[in-house]
């Protein structure tokens, strides 16, 4: 899967954009705040319908402008296909060929979009949102049953927290709520299962790989209500607290993974390097992944972070990714990195120009 042309109006600094692109490597070059994270910010939305900076969808607006658009061009292993986003003031919409797409797990199983920045480095030793985050998105791209669920499960933990707030709290109400948590909320625990599993075996290899088998990765999956526990009953015999603590204390939105290196928790005791080559693997694993349940290749958008590997590191990663269209920005590009890319398509952006 590649995107051959991306078209941009009024998005971030850029009023108007018409581009085309090529489906190995995209090297997207310019000084700061000129546009680079910009462009690839545009490409992530085809593939998620939001940004990955921003926390509302009008931030992507241009100033004093009252819509954007975002539309590409795809070439998928079977067929090829045209998304185009508008955003305003009043919602969203999301077409797919000229038909509109209303559920979001439509579009997370047709454009398959992998981001990997510097806040990505800091996956490992981050809290415990962020790997939550990192296992939802790829989930919800692999089973849409998967989002459905997060998606309902998200909504009733919204009510029974908002209904814990109120001054008097009724027990036989609040059940009400335990049952449709538990509901959604087991199959979700019973899915991260599954997926850790996988991605572990997928992730310990890559990273052997890059370590030359000096060590070795695991994952453990760290959830708030286990797979063998009684989901409804954990959430009733927690009422107490959660009515003393105005919020839900037990729950997949409580989740955590743990990640090792020779056995040993490199959240806390893990060297810089090391959580930074867990996080490479993790990422490429997310892709080879992808591939092997969809048979696609994703598109993979690399944002300012081949400063932050070293030579070996970013050796490895390109090389691994030879089929696979990446998108890397840089304010600028040494010699090193040139000569790798030697060949490819080289961008420049200046004030929301590309050249």
């Amino acid at each position: 899967m590649y995107i051959k042309r991306l078209s941009l109006e009024n998005f971030r600094n850029y009023d108007r954009l018409d581009v085309t692109f090529e489906p190995g490597v995209n090297m997207i070059l310019g000084e700061n705040a000129q546009g680079k994270t910009n462009l690839i910010e545009a490409v992530y939305m085809t593939g998620f319908a939001r940004s990955f900076r921003a926390s509302k969808d009008t931030e992507v607006i241009r100033f004093k402008e009252n819509r954007a658009s975002v539309t590409a061009d795809i070439c998928g292993m079977d067929f090829d296909f045209t998304i185009s986003i508008s955003i305003t003031s009043e919602g969203k919409f999301v077409v797919c060929d000229g038909k509109k797409i209303t559920k979001m797990a439509d579009l997370l199983t047709k454009v398959y979009v992998v981001v990997f920045s510097p806040e990505d480095l800091r996956l490992v030793k981050d809290v415990p949102e962020k790997r939550r985050k990192f296992i939802d998105q790829e989930l919800s791209k692999l089973k849409p049953s998967y989002y459905d669920a997060l998606y309902n499960y998200r909504r009733v933990l919204k009510q029974r927290n908002t209904y814990l707030k109120e001054e008097n709290v009724r027990t036989d109400i609040l059940d009400i709520w335990n049952s449709e948590a538990a509901r959604y909320g087991k199959d979700i625990v019973n899915k991260r299962y599954e997926f850790i599993a996988t991605l572990e075996q997928i992730s310990r290899e890559i990273h052997s790989s890059i370590t030359s088998g000096k060590e070795e990765l695991s994952l453990e999956y760290e959830p708030s209500i286990g797979k063998d526990d009684d989901f409804y009953e954990v959430m009733h015999n927690n009422e107490e607290k959660d009515i003393r603590n105005r919020t839900t204390g037990r729950g997949p939105h409580r989740d955590d993974m743990k990640i090792c290196i020779n056995g040993i928790d490199i959240r806390h005791y893990g060297s810089q390097g090391q959580q930074r080559t867990a996080a490479l693997s993790l990422k490429l694993a997310e892709i080879r992944l992808i591939r092997e349940v969809t048979g696609e290749n994703a598109i993979l958008l690399l944002d300012d972070v081949l400063s932050e590997l070293d030579a070996g590191r970013q050796t490895y990663l390109m090389k691994s990714l030879e089929d696979v269209q990446m998108f890397i920005t840089s304010a600028d590009i040494s010699q090193e990195v040139a000569d790798k890319l030697a060949g490819e398509r080289i961008y420049t952006v200046k004030a929301g120009k590309v050249e």
